[in-house]
């Protein structure tokens, strides 16, 4: 064995310069050492998520967050837009400009999520309650045709009675985007035809739909 690794090490450096052979064979060692290590760097100390540990006191390896920790982009200051208040009070205006975009998107969202419990007109005979579910009041009530913006928006992101929050599921901007489409739908329920402007009173005589082909939403045939 011995007579073969030197005859292979002369055959090695006997092609080479003097001195080239040494440093042939010193890489060679090398390399050799530092492939051998390399698993040992793949399977350094670590833990596996949820794994248990002896380190901790409570004998987990995954620490829970610093006291106070907010994720980042998830602070959440204006307490306008995230939480529908100014000062503690509910909003009465809302945090964005309203526009036929916006409506549109309302539009969308409530026949979506609202719908099937307020129906498409808002007046508490959604298909659910057709089959049985408990009726919600009628949003043209009085009482809720004076709620300010600010408590539809409370309403969707916490829920009431036995309406389930949907903060879960529609969006922050959403939210705000149903609670300007409800406003409207109140008032096309509740409207004067002197509360229609001039210019758009001829619409009121067209099939249902077509005024919403122009780029705003479509009003619903009133009660």
């Amino acid at each position: 064995m011995v007579i073969r690794v030197a005859s292979g090490i002369h055959a090695l450096t006997g092609t080479l310069r003097p001195g080239h052979g040494v440093r042939a064979f010193a890489v060679c060692a090398l390399a050799a050492a530092l492939s051998a290590c390399r698993q040992d760097m793949h399977d350094n100390p670590r833990y596996e998520p949820f794994e248990q540990s002896d380190f901790f006191a409570n004998g987990q390896s995954q620490r829970p967050p610093v006291p106070n920790t907010v994720a980042r982009g998830f602070l959440q200051e204006d307490e306008h837009l995230y939480r529908g208040k100014v000062n503690g009070q509910l909003a009465t205006e809302f945090p964005m400009p309203v526009n036929a975009a916006l409506m549109l998107r309302g539009q969308e969202q409530y026949n979506v999520f609202c719908s099937p419990c307020h129906g498409r007109t808002g007046s508490g005979d959604g298909m659910v309650v057709r089959r049985g579910y408990r009726a919600p009041t009628s949003f043209h009530d009085p009482r809720l045709r004076q709620a300010p913006a600010g408590y539809v928006f409370d309403v969707i992101t916490h829920g009431f009675g036995a309406m389930p929050d949907y903060a879960s599921q529609v969006a922050v901007q959403d939210r705000w985007a149903i609670a300007a489409y409800l406003k409207a739908l109140q008032l096309s329920q509740n409207a004067a035809v002197s509360d229609v402007p001039v210019d758009r009173r001829g619409d009121l005589d067209k099939p249902a739909g077509a005024a919403g082909r122009a780029g705003t939403p479509a009003s619903p045939e009133k009660h």
